[in-house]
């Protein structure tokens, strides 16, 4: 599959314009949503006037109490960097979709005979105007094709260079504004008003310009808040130990030391996190709605699949031609071709396909007497042609027009019937005049490699249910073939929203994937509904998630990128955490020391003075935000694997490292600091 665009972690058309937007992330008015990135914003400011105040007062205090003010600064600034990095590579993704919008003119046809052809720009188009878009041509907006048959370039939609079919009638006809008729000509009803088109809703969504904030990043704010709290109270207490035992900490250190101390490292990379998150989905063609949506798919354990155009291709397809004993199989092929040519059904193209392929049929109108279109009130189609009367239709229809009666058919005849329906089939019957020549087996087609995908998913504890309108005998045939751990038969829409509450109640988490109208109130209701792009306006609206290949089995890397994500946010923070606890017992001995000499055997990496440690631990506090923010982009790599295990994996990588680093990266800094004789 071709990609949108591939960027890499760094790229410099993505970076020069991160650090001047990191820059205007520095209002206050839009950093306070991130706590712990907002206080370290304030002390900044703080640390900065207690330096211009030393410039005056005391010039080597200001040396020092500069530096930390620009680290500080630095921290903040790194901080919003990581998040600016992140939406930027989102606005890349955009870029491609953009180049599909232009200043279309469309071809008007008229609501009635009386009105007259015009052509109009594409921003003027309402809802319910029906264009005619030909070969060459860009779709003007978003609809369906009530007329017609053509490829269909969707490549800046969906990454992908091959062109699709799309068709009047079934689950094809969806088209998107901004692609590209390849050949032939279709006429599209507009069903989405100009400005709210897929595509704009698209470009909007990947910019991330109305991102909001998820549950889990609200908790973790608010978790994040409280550890900011508690150290507070912590330093102010260092603060009042510090000036009773007679140790003079300054405003500056003070200040340098609660920014060191408060988790620093997982509130500057926490929005980044949740942005790149949504950008590994677009780049496996997936259009999230909502950061919920990601996460909520991390912890899926139930998905529920519509039948039609999800698990099969949508339009049942002739598989194999049965005749009667003493008649052909070649015979009755011809017959079925010829009594297709006239029905426009996709059940009907594919018998037409089936005996051109098989048999290497073909036919020319020229020898045909009479065509009987397909009507849905007959059931029949066919064609006279040489004095024969060929039909062929629904089966009791088949047998009406031969003039038997269902039970005097011919007990082979009634055989083959009973096997295709008991396998999930349909039989359709084919019949020359009175003579009945044999059956026809159509079925769902499943999709190719989907009864493996499926077990996929159910290696990832995710349980697979099948739903679809068929009786119970379809549907559990189709169940079979496809490999799916349940079906719900003869399900209507009510069925299917009942049945997603009712698993809600119990605790699960739901998936569901379709394309239809009847698959909207379904989608609306799971937490993670996934719409393909073919599907209907309805289907997408209602959807928090688009996939834009219309690929059932998308889900399994739906459902690993939410794993990685949750996995990155709580590998963060655990490093995050341990990092602060490592940096407190690794600078409070520096501190102190002087005052209580006995200290010194915790000072276990002998740093050269308390003004030295602050400032080392301070660039470091700095330093590892811009260290971590490829892993906060890329996510932490996922695992198929029990919690425990991925519990026992996080703590030992990521909680031992937080431990472990801030010892020596603050002696590696401290070392450099005195080399350089900077406090």
């Amino acid at each position: 599959m071709t990609k949108r665009v591939t960027t890499h972690l760094f790229d410099r058309a993505i970076v020069v314009p991160a650090i001047g937007e990191a820059f205007v992330k520095l209002d206050p008015q839009r950093l306070y949503k991130n706590p712990v990135i907002f206080v370290t914003e304030v002390i900044a400011v703080l640390v900065t006037l207690s330096f211009l105040r030393d410039l005056f007062t005391d010039p080597l205090t200001a040396l020092f109490s500069g530096q930390i003010a620009a680290w500080l600064w630095f921290t903040v600034l790194f901080a919003t960097f990581a998040e600016a990095v992140a939406e930027g590579r989102g606005k890349a993704q955009a870029e491609s979709l953009k180049r599909a919008k232009t200043d279309l003119m469309a071809y008007r046809l008229p609501k009635d005979d009386s009105g007259l052809d015009e052509v109009v720009p594409a921003a003027s188009l309402k809802v319910g105007d029906v264009v005619l878009v030909e070969a060459g041509q860009l779709i003007p907006g978003d609809g369906e094709v009530i007329e017609g048959i053509a490829s269909v370039n969707e490549s800046a939609i969906t990454g992908e260079s091959a062109p699709v079919i799309r068709e009047a009638g079934g689950d094809r006809s969806a088209v998107t504004g901004g692609t590209q008729v390849l050949s032939d000509s279709i006429k599209v009803r507009i069903t989405v008003p100009p400005g709210g088109t897929f595509l704009d809703r698209m470009i909007s969504l990947i910019e991330g310009a109305e991102r909001q904030r998820t549950p889990n990043e609200i908790a973790l704010s608010i978790l994040l808040s409280g550890l900011t709290l508690i150290f507070l109270i912590a330093v102010v207490t260092l603060g009042g130990l510090a000036a009773y035992s007679g140790t003079v900490l300054s405003v500056t250190v003070l200040s340098a030391l609660l920014v060191t101390l408060i988790p620093t490292t997982i509130g500057g990379l926490l929005s980044a996190i949740g942005i790149a998150g949504m950008d590994r989905l677009v780049r496996f063609n997936v259009i999230a709605i909502s950061g919920r949506a990601v996460e909520a798919a991390g912890d899926v354990d139930t998905l529920l699949l519509d039948k039609t155009g999800t698990i099969t291709f949508g339009n049942r397809m002739a598989t194999d031609f049965l005749p009667l004993p003493g008649i052909e199989a070649r015979e009755l092929a011809e017959a079925a071709l010829l009594s297709s040519l006239a029905d426009e059904t996709p059940e009907g193209r594919s018998i037409v396909a089936l005996a051109r392929s098989d048999y290497g049929l073909d036919t020319t109108d020229g020898t045909v007497d009479a065509v009987i279109p397909f009507a849905a009130e007959t059931r029949i189609s066919g064609v006279d042609v040489g004095g024969r009367r060929l039909r062929k239709g629904a089966v009791d229809s088949i047998l009406r027009f031969a003039g038997t009666l269902s039970g005097q058919a011919p007990q082979a005849f009634q055989s083959t019937v009973e096997k295709i329906a008991r396998t999930g089939g349909t039989p359709l019957a084919v019949a020359d005049g009175d003579r009945i020549l044999g059956v026809i087996h159509l079925k769902d087609v499943v999709k190719p490699g989907i009864k493996e995908r499926f077990a996929e998913l159910r290696a990832m504890g995710i349980r697979t249910v099948m739903v679809t309108g068929d009786n119970p005998v379809t549907a559990a045939a189709i169940a079979s073939e496809a490999g799916v751990d349940d079906f719900l038969a003869e399900a209507t829409p009510e069925q299917k929203l009942a049945y997603i509450r009712d698993a809600q109640k119990g605790g699960r988490l739901i998936a569901m994937c379709g394309d239809g109208t009847n698959d909207a109130p379904a989608l609306a209701q799971a937490d993670v509904g996934v719409a393909m792009q073919t599907g209907t306006q309805a289907a997408r609206e209602a959807a928090n998630m688009v996939d834009l290949d219309s690929s059932p089995t998308k889900l399994i890397e739906i459902v690993e990128i939410g794993k990685q994500l949750l996995m990155t946010r709580g590998a963060l923070t655990t490093f995050s955490i341990a990092n602060d606890v490592a940096k407190y017992f690794a600078i409070i001995p520096a501190l102190f020391i002087a005052t209580y000499p006995g200290l010194q055997a915790l000072n276990l990496m002998g740093l050269g003075s308390p003004r030295s440690a602050i400032l080392s631990a301070v660039i470091f506090n700095a330093l590892i935000i811009i260290a971590l923010i490829p892993l906060s982009l890329k996510g932490v790599r996922y695992r198929p694997a029990g919690a425990s295990s991925l519990l026992r994996r996080n703590l030992a990588i990521y909680g031992l490292g937080g431990l472990i680093l801030p010892f020596a990266g603050i002696k590696a800094v401290d070392f450099l600091v005195n080399l350089a004789n900077l406090v």
